[in-house]
């Protein structure tokens, strides 16, 4: 932990104060090239991509979690939460804050030219399912489930403000609350607002980095308000739910674009009836 804390005092000393204006500044190609280029890209050499991708796997191939509609928060430019997803719901909306993140993740959807190379993620999903040259296949299904891309803002009490939508069947979300929350208040208000798109007795899927205060991408550095395994207990708790497994996972070598130190994986229950 010593060398994190280091990393993390050098990186804050040396670049400007971390914004948290996505809005603006947030570049969703350079973000897809820095972390999810296949093979060089921070979350494939972290060892990220495949902890999270395989625990998506194994959650929704149990066929416990499946239904009509699964929404996944702060979806960003990526497409990764959606393919193990896809085969357990009828109908997946896609949703994040920027427009330039919905944009991108809308040109990977239409296949239109220059989109982000997803094949090798793609690729490594269908291996775990047990046919790697399925790709293609896995790809076009992808693009059939996911039928909207929504503005949201978990900050609001109603995220997806101003439609109202039919309670999901299951919340994905991944990367998404340390971007989107200021500070610890931030997290308890967010869960609870997105617990509000779930249906009684409904999923709850997770994952993430713990412990980031700030990340880089394109040259710009981003705040992070830093989870820590007791806070997602206490927020996602407080909010109505029942956790039903987490996993964490340490890196063990410092990272160059961001301070945390290790990521998690929860899979929770919203509870019918609260007290």
């Amino acid at each position: 932990m010593k060398n994190f804390t280091r990393l993390r005092k050098d990186r804050m000393e040396s670049d400007p104060a971390p914004t948290t204006n996505y809005q603006k500044y947030f570049s969703p190609r350079a973000y897809l090239e820095e972390y999810h280029s296949a093979g060089s890209g921070l979350f494939s050499s972290d060892g990220y991509m495949k902890f999270i991708l395989k625990n998506l796997y194994m959650t929704f191939n149990s066929g416990d979690i499946k239904g009509d509609l699964l929404i996944d928060i702060g979806s960003g430019a990526s497409i990764y939460t959606f393919l193990s997803a896809c085969e357990s719901f009828r109908e997946v909306i896609a949703t994040d804050y920027t427009d330039q993140n919905r944009q991108e993740l809308e040109m990977w959807l239409k296949e239109e030219p220059g989109a982000f190379d997803w094949s090798e993620v793609v690729k490594f999903v269908c291996e775990l399912e047990g046919d790697r040259e399925k790709w293609i296949e896995k790809e076009a299904k992808v693009r059939r489930t996911v039928k909207r891309i929504l503005k949201c803002d978990v900050n609001k009490r109603n995220p997806l403000e101003p439609l109202v939508l039919p309670a999901a069947d299951c919340l994905l979300t991944s990367l998404c609350l340390q971007a989107a929350c200021k500070d610890e208040d931030g997290v308890y208000s967010a869960m609870e607002n997105m617990s509000s798109l779930l249906k009684p007795g409904g999923y709850l899927v997770m994952g993430g980095v713990l412990g980031s205060t700030f990340y880089t991408v394109g040259g710009k550095t981003f705040f992070n308000m830093p989870l820590h395994k007791d806070l997602l207990e206490k927020a996602i708790s407080q909010s109505g739910f029942e956790i039903l497994q987490q996993i964490t996972q340490n890196i063990t070598n410092p990272i160059t674009k961001s301070d945390y130190y290790g990521h998690y994986f929860i899979l929770a229950r919203k509870l019918k009836n609260i007290s």
